[in-house]
């Protein structure tokens, strides 16, 4: 099976070329902006043509779509993950290979969800920012493409290369920095939310079977269940070995108003409904919480 694979220098395409590197039968050729790709392209303001043309001479049999930006204005983001996802889609149209598609989407399309309840893919998507609004826009293109495709809505991805950016990885380079410096106490912001984590090495295992796989529409990957950030944070200072204590900014006054809405646009809840992951994909997340913080704050760890 050739498999042709468009962000492969992102957190997740790093995970998911090795885990279909690690398929005896699969040809993998990576497509992304950076020298590492086997071709360099931006989906963003690269011609659909051109994609085409290209599809055309490596013909592969799948293609899967890690690309996309995270942070950034209203108009990077739909530049880097709606525009991009509108490009892929019309060259494949335009391409005569048939591949099939396995775009990656996220839990952010879906938006704020009441407390204690899972998110299943029958929930109307109500994105709660421009970064919701981007994915789920790239979402519907690829649903009505009429190509063989399937979007896995990734919730809360965690691991190694978590980048620094991201609600876990500033924490664990908070935690470094206060660790380096000897500080008594380390105060966070952002710790009253829940969300589902799962392993960026279990969402590899969910892309490639995906692309085995005849499942269509939408599936959700997650864990299944919904983690408060301040335990992941004081789960995070013990691994790190921190002995300081570790407060929270964003305490909720008494009275129960919100804590101040978090980056993803998706309140103080959100959990995974998984049943159709397990049912059409086979797949169920393996790597416990507690590895996935080791892995994280080993590499936060040895920046210098």
């Amino acid at each position: 099976m050739r498999v042709l694979l468009l962000g492969a220098d992102g957190f997740l395409g790093r995970h998911v070329a090795e885990r279909l590197l690690a398929d005896p039968a699969v040809q993998l050729t990576a497509l992304g902006r950076s020298d590492d790709a086997d071709v360099r392209f931006d989906l963003s303001s690269g011609a659909p043509g051109v994609l085409a043309r290209f599809l055309d001479a490596v013909h592969p049999g799948v293609v899967v779509n890690c690309a996309g930006a995270t942070r950034g204005g209203a108009r990077e983001l739909t530049r880097q993950n709606t525009v991009a996802v509108a490009t892929v889609c019309e060259a494949m149209r335009r391409s005569g290979i048939g591949a099939r598609l396995v775009q990656v989407g996220c839990g952010s399309e879906y938006g704020p969800s009441p407390a204690g309840s899972s998110t299943g893919e029958d929930a109307a998507p109500r994105p709660g920012g421009p970064y919701g609004v981007s994915k789920l826009a790239a979402t519907e293109l690829v649903l009505g493409s009429g190509l063989d495709a399937v979007v896995l809505r990734v919730f809360s991805p965690v691991g190694p290369g978590t980048p620094t950016g991201a609600p876990l990885g500033r924490i664990a380079e908070a935690l470094r920095r206060a660790m380096q410096s000897g500080e008594p106490e380390l105060r966070l912001g952002g710790l009253a939310v829940q969300r589902d984590f799962v392993d960026a090495r279990d969402v590899a295992r969910a892309v490639h079977a995906a692309s085995l796989s005849a499942a269509q529409g939408v599936v959700n990957i997650g864990s299944g269940r919904a983690v408060r950030m301040r335990d992941m944070a004081a789960a995070l200072a013990h691994v790190a070995g921190y002995e300081g204590a570790v407060r929270e900014l964003d305490e909720p006054p008494a009275g129960g108003a919100a804590a101040p809405p978090y980056p993803d646009g998706c309140g103080l809840w959100q959990q995974a409904d998984v049943r159709t992951a397990r049912d059409r994909l086979g797949w169920r997340p393996r790597i416990g919480l507690e590895e996935s913080l080791a892995d994280v704050w080993m590499e936060a760890a040895c920046r210098v």
